[in-house]
């Protein structure tokens, strides 16, 4: 019988296995969605605070500071507020673009079958909600603003949906997860189609410039990403240069990410295991000289045992849900109560009309849609979902925090709607969230009970 070797453990030090211990589940927490959703309100509560406080005239002076890029004489100074909403979000959407592009490759865009309903349900979600704003707002200043209440914050809804458990079907999710991506793929085409300046031919070569760039990189094989930073840099000057919102320039990347790993002489899991063992044959004392090469070639097959797509998508992830999302709800939901005047007609439309447009407006284009395209032949229910879960999906379609705040900040020039539009995004959310949750969970409280 042969005889197999028992690995050698070695102790480590306390303090580094207590540090291990920490760091594996501050990692497993980093990964709830739930907690993603409730750090971003928390960013939104200090920032209401803060603006209605003793101290709102640092709020404003803290998000007007400017802050300088420069090399020798060149220098390109923006406020934080510009830095946070148009570079920082641009990795947001880069995040955004990189989950469109694997839905399309093997999740729920890659069968037209399969998508048809939620990309239904996603129409009458967008059409429902504006038709409702501008039936509230007649002026042209307010009528720009109809796109506000159109899209859904994915972040923020799976995570109100993760608080209800394992209550919830799996489709439910499933089809919450493919609505609210098919949600920002209309928002980004709104935003790329109705809030882009005067546009520029020549911001239009630079930003060709990079996206050639781009396809040149894959080509050749360059397989780091932070290679590829430079290409994105040069396509985000560009598509500022053109007058379109340079955070699509994230879009754009995300798209063009590769969903397969780049071609190599040995498949990834093949190379591991040769380099193991071709390590174990190696003295303990060998030379370090000696280990340089495997080293390598062990970093290259490690990286490339998943593709770029869901690598870097992984990677982002803490860091778009824990910081670029809190400091872009931080810099721009600190609206000044006391200076929004609701008194007047059109601030008070304005919110009104953002409020009922997620709050009555999504969920009742979501339903209604999907019962037309299901009763038509046109769509089928998710598995093990039933109606009362496409009412839950179209009640939490109505959180639009992050993206309808962004695209309120593109849509009004007018300080007074612009805080007004802010606070309909805030209360329309919050009453979706209640919503959804109490509707949630009283169905869960009846399927346990038959």
């Amino acid at each position: 019988m042969p005889m197999h070797r028992i690995p050698e453990r070695h102790d480590i030090p306390r303090a580094q296995a207590l540090a291990e211990r920490a760091f594996a589940t501050v990692e497993r927490f980093l990964h709830i969605e739930a907690v993603s959703g409730i750090v971003l309100v928390a960013a939104a509560v200090i920032a209401l605070l803060w603006a209605n406080s003793p101290y709102a005239a640092s709020y404003d002076a803290l998000w007007h500071a400017p802050l300088s890029v420069g090399i020798g004489s060149y220098v390109f100074s923006q406020s934080l507020h510009f830095w946070i909403n148009d570079a920082l979000m641009t990795v947001f959407f880069l995040v955004v673009g990189m989950e469109i592009r694997r839905e399309m490759h093997e999740g729920a865009l890659s069968d037209l079958r399969q998508a048809a309903l939620p990309v239904g349900a996603a129409i009458g979600g967008v059409v429902a909600p504006a038709l409702i704003y501008l039936a509230m707002n007649g002026t042209a200043e307010r009528q720009h603003g109809w796109a506000v209440p159109t899209a859904t914050d994915i972040a923020f809804a799976v995570g109100v949906l993760a608080l209800l458990g394992r209550a919830v079907p799996n489709g439910v999710r499933v089809f919450l997860l493919a609505l609210a991506i098919i949600d920002d793929i209309f928002a980004i085409l709104i935003i790329a189609l109705f809030y882009s300046g005067g546009l520029d031919v020549a911001g239009f070569a630079i930003a060709g410039l990079g996206i050639a760039l781009l396809l040149g990189m894959q080509r050749i094989g360059v397989g780091s990403a932070l290679a590829y930073a430079v290409p994105g840099v040069i396509l985000w000057s560009g598509l500022l240069k053109a007058g379109i919102h340079p955070t699509l320039a994230g879009v754009v990347l995300g798209l063009l990410t590769p969903v397969r790993s780049r071609p190599m002489r040995e498949k990834p899991r093949e190379l591991v295991s040769r380099i193991a063992k071709d390590l174990a044959q190696h003295e303990e004392g060998s030379q370090d000289e000696q280990l340089v090469r495997p080293a390598r070639q062990l970093r290259l097959a490690q990286r490339e045992l998943l593709p770029p797509v869901v690598r870097v998508q992984l990677a982002l992830h803490p860091w778009v849900a824990y910081l670029i999302m809190p400091a872009f709800a931080l810099a721009n939901a600190g609206v000044s109560l006391g200076g929004v005047n609701l008194a007047d007609a059109g601030p008070q439309q304005t919110m009104l009309g953002v409020a009922l447009a997620l709050v009555l407006g999504k969920p009742l284009g979501v339903v209604a849609v999907s019962v037309l395209m299901v009763r038509l032949g046109w769509g089928r229910l998710p598995p093990d979902t039933a109606w009362s879960g496409i009412v839950l999906v179209g009640l939490l379609a109505g959180i639009g925090f992050t993206m309808a705040i962004f695209i309120a900040l593109l849509a009004f020039k007018d300080a007074q709607l612009l805080d007004a539009a802010k606070l309909g995004v805030l209360l329309g959310s919050l009453i979706a969230a209640v919503l959804g949750l109490g509707w949630g969970a009283a169905c869960a409280r009846r399927r346990r009970l038959q």
